[in-house]
């Protein structure tokens, strides 16, 4: 028993000594809908997931690495980015407003017409987590993506939301 008292208050001090430093990171993941642009059809809705990981390199800057699927049924279509870039952030109470510019690649399948392409991909936006409980939060997030692929250039618009967990 006494064993266990002492883990348990180890662990209660270290738990409240990282927390007194402020979150090193957060990871993230939900679902996201984007309005994309596609070569066989223009203006497609896609739904899927996004996630991501930030890293902090200061207490309002850090380093993101974002991954993300979209899928449709109506243009049977699959695109996937894999963008990384820096994101600034601030806290205000429940709060933290973000805005981030994310760079990378896209890939599309076409499966309609057998084709597939893969581009060059930015994501400029930003968003708002709102803290539910301590560590763990709720993201709001909009993005302008945009992609080259099959050398045309696609602007398309992207909405995630879902659970952040802050470390």
């Amino acid at each position: 028993m006494l064993r266990i008292s002492v883990i348990a208050l180890t662990l209660f001090l270290f738990t409240t000594a990282a927390t007194a430093q402020g979150p090193k990171g957060n990871v993230f993941f939900g679902y996201s809908y984007q309005r994309a642009d596609l070569v066989s059809n223009n203006g497609v809705n896609l739904n899927g997931w996004e996630g991501s990981l930030e890293g902090k390199v200061l207490p309002w800057v850090g380093i993101v690495a974002d991954v993300s699927g979209h899928y449709g049924s109506d243009a049977d279509a699959r695109v996937y980015t894999f963008l990384f870039g820096p994101r600034v952030s601030v806290s205000v109470g429940k709060i933290t407003p973000f805005a981030h510019a994310l760079f990378g690649a896209g890939h599309e399948n076409l499966n309609a017409v057998s084709a597939s392409d893969t581009s060059f991909a930015t994501a400029l936006g930003g968003g708002v987590d709102y803290k539910l409980i301590p560590a763990v939060g709720w993201r709001f997030q909009g993005d302008f993506v945009q992609t080259r692929f099959f050398s045309n250039t696609q602007n398309d618009f992207r909405f995630s939301t879902g659970i952040v967990l802050h470390f």
